[in-house]
């Protein structure tokens, strides 16, 4: 699918959720700060406190203090990786959107370029690790095997030619986030719900090569034998969508 003529954009919501992250946040905070400002990109960080038990949230109080486009907001709901981001999509102001990491694992310049192809009439931009000219750093052995392994089951049960559906770190015109409402993922799998729903319901979208580097501080929330049976759930639901509801959800 090509892009087609779409409004232009005005504000990028870059949404990121936080659970205990209080040594990564500084230096991803003010990374993605100083990567927007130099390339002009107009920006707000919505920072979703998930719960956090450690100094997350007064760490965000005071990056507020030096960093004028950090929003940050406390999830005090139910908790989860899902939650949170969903949160963060329900309170930022952009009419694009990016999801990222607080552990730094995503690359700022990347999500400039995403901005850029959601500018060229992209409704969806995609990125890949394991395409040519994306790159992974200290990625856990067992993790990665876990991932091409999911992703290749998607690839082939989608029909598709993205092979890093998983990977969250994606970008998204808001009519996207607001054509594939209401989403059904409390975790992890939202990272698939997401991009496999504007796929099946018709939104455009390119791919293009991404990097990705392992956290420095902290540890990894997601728990792979936790996970398992919540995103065949999100394929199975999706799948079904594509292939039995008649096109009844899809973009008019």
């Amino acid at each position: 699918m090509s892009a087609a003529p779409t409004a232009p954009l005005h504000l990028y919501s870059i949404v990121i959720p936080a659970h205990n992250e209080e040594e990564s946040l500084p230096p991803t905070v003010r990374d993605i700060y100083s990567t927007m400002l130099r390339e002009n990109v107009p920006h707000e960080i919505v920072v979703v406190d998930d719960g956090s038990k450690d100094r997350t949230w007064a760490v965000l109080q005071e990056l507020k203090r030096e960093i004028p486009t950090l929003a940050p907001v406390q999830n005090t709901g139910l908790h989860g990786f899902g939650r949170a981001v969903i949160y963060g999509l329900n309170h930022m102001q952009g009419d694009a959107c990016t999801i990222m990491m607080a552990d730094a694992s995503d690359s700022p310049e990347d999500a400039v370029k995403y901005w850029r192809l959601l500018n060229e009439g992209w409704e969806c931009v995609f990125g890949s690790r394991f395409v040519k000219g994306g790159k992974v750093i200290d990625y856990p052995r067992v993790k990665l095997f876990v991932n091409r392994l999911a992703n290749f089951f998607v690839r082939v049960g989608f029909n598709i030619p993205l092979n890093d559906t998983t990977n969250a770190f994606k970008a998204y015109r808001r009519t996207v986030i607001e054509g594939c409402r209401p989403f059904l993922s409390p975790h992890f799998n939202l990272t698939v719900e997401i991009p496999l729903k504007a796929i099946v319901r018709g939104y455009s979208w390119t791919v293009m090569p991404i990097s990705w580097q392992n956290r420095k501080y902290g540890v990894a929330k997601l728990k792979i034998k936790e996970m398992g049976s919540r995103y065949f759930f999100i394929c199975a639901y999706v799948w079904l969508e594509k292939y039995f509801s008649r096109g009844d959800y899809r973009k008019k």
